[in-house]
């Protein structure tokens, strides 16, 4: 375990949690995992509300700090790891911009994509925390067409988030596959760190369908 002390990782394949092992692999951060299976229930079972009571993946415990919901775990482990180079540090012009993008993802992105799936009407612009899903996407796809990456040419923590959400998304047709959005996806999840992620989550996956 790093010297900065123990990771637990909370994960279930197949879910928002894939994401967050991808960026382990790209820190190359050693964790102990504490693997949930999903389709069993096990995130709504005491054992594991006991430690987030939401009943969601990721979860990391580190040390005796427990870090939920997706973009803080992604903030978290890539500041927790500077000299994998994924996050712009305090003071650098890009730290804005990359907090920017990590937040959007929870707080725009995800309660559009839900309201459009679930063929619900946002909120009035007043109240709806992303106004409407079409000025939401074009503001997230201006900043891609930018490229090659979402801060410009730096790659950084918040690629590894937009790319798994992106590519599972357009997977299922949830959003547009528009040659902005699928040259970024490849550009993405073409890095060896999401292909190791890959098949440590096809192992588990094959492990759990078999208990």
């Amino acid at each position: 375990m790093p010297a900065n002390g123990k990771i637990t990782f909370y994960h279930s394949p197949n879910s928002r949690s894939g994401g967050a092992r991808i960026l382990l692999e790209e820190l190359g951060a050693p964790y102990e995992l504490a693997p949930l299976n999903m389709k069993a229930g096990e995130t709504r079972q005491a054992g594991y509300t006991a430690i987030n009571p939401m009943g969601k993946v990721p979860a990391i415990l580190h040390n005796d700090a427990l870090i939920t919901e997706q973009p803080a775990v992604f903030i978290y482990l890539a500041d927790l790891f500077p000299e994998a180079g994924l996050a712009p540090a305090i003071g650098d012009p890009l730290r804005g911009p990359y907090l920017r993008w990590m937040v959007f993802y929870g707080s725009c992105f995800e309660p559009a994509l839900v309201d459009r799936a679930m063929k619900r009407e946002p909120a009035p612009p007043a109240t709806s925390p992303y106004g409407d899903y079409d000025t939401m996407l074009r503001t997230l796809s201006d900043q891609l067409a930018k490229g090659p990456y979402i801060l410009g040419e730096k790659f950084s923590a918040a690629d590894v988030l937009w790319g798994s959400a992106l590519n599972w998304t357009t997977m299922f047709k949830l959003v547009e596959r528009t040659p902005v959005i699928g040259a970024y996806i490849d550009r993405v999840i073409g890095r060896p760190a999401e292909a190791r992620a890959k098949a440590l989550d096809d192992a588990l996956t094959a492990s759990q369908a078999a208990t």
